[in-house]
C-alpha cells in the first residue's frame, strides 16, 4: 500500500509535527531530527495497517523511536568504519575524545535512544509514566525502569 496523501493523513501529520520534531531531536539531535521524523511518518502512512490505527499519535512516537533506533545503528556503524579508515591511514591524525569536553547535552546524548525518550516526554512534555508507556507502546514498568537507568547513568556522568 503506497502513500495515498489522503487529506485525513495530511491533518495526522500537522497535528503532531512539532511534537513529533522535538521528539526526534531529543532522540538523535538537531541534524538528523527532521529526516527521522520525514522516515517514520512516511513509514508509517505507508504501513499496510495504518488505516485499522486506533491511537495514530502513539504509533506516531512508536514510529520515530524505531527510526531513531535504526538512524543511531547506521551512525556507530559508518564512524565505525571511518575511525578505521582515519587511524589507518598515517596522514589522518585522529579527533579529540568527545568526552574531553562533559557537559548535561553530551551527557543525554550518551544515553540510549529509550531512555532519552522517557527522559525526554517525562521532563520536557510532562507526562506521566502512563502516557508514555502509551506512546511508546511498552509497559509502564518499562518507562520506570528506563528512566531510573537514565537517572542512574547521568548522575554517573556528571557527578563522576
Amino acid at each position: 500500500m503506497g502513500i495515498d496523501g489522503s487529506p485525513a493523513d495530511l491533518a495526522t501529520y500537522r497535528r503532531h509535527a512539532d511534537e513529533l520534531s522535538r521528539y526526534a531531536t531529543v532522540l538523535v539531535g538537531p541534524t538528523d531530527a527532521a529526516d527521522v521524523v520525514a522516515e517514520a511518518v512516511l513509514s508509517a502512512f505507508s504501513a499496510s495497517g495504518w488505516r485499522d490505527v486506533d491511537n495514530r499519535r502513539a504509533y506516531l512516537y512508536r514510529s520515530v523511536l524505531n527510526r531513531a533506533l535504526s538512524h543511531r545503528r547506521s551512525t556507530a556503524s559508518r564512524r565505525r568504519r571511518e575511525t578505521v579508515v582515519a587511524l589507518s591511514s598515517p596522514s589522518i591524525a585522529p579527533a579529540a575524545s568527545p568526552e574531553a569536553e562533559l557537559d548535561a547535552h553530551k551527557a543525554l546524548a550518551a544515553l540510549s535512544p529509550q531512555q532519552r525518550a522517557v527522559v525526554h516526554l517525562t521532563y520536557w512534555e510532562d507526562q506521566t509514566p502512563a502516557q508514555i508507556a502509551g506512546l511508546l507502546d511498552v509497559s509502564e514498568g518499562t518507562v520506570r525502569k528506563q528512566l531510573a537507568r537514565a537517572r542512574d547513568h547521568l548522575r554517573e556522568i556528571l557527578h563522576g
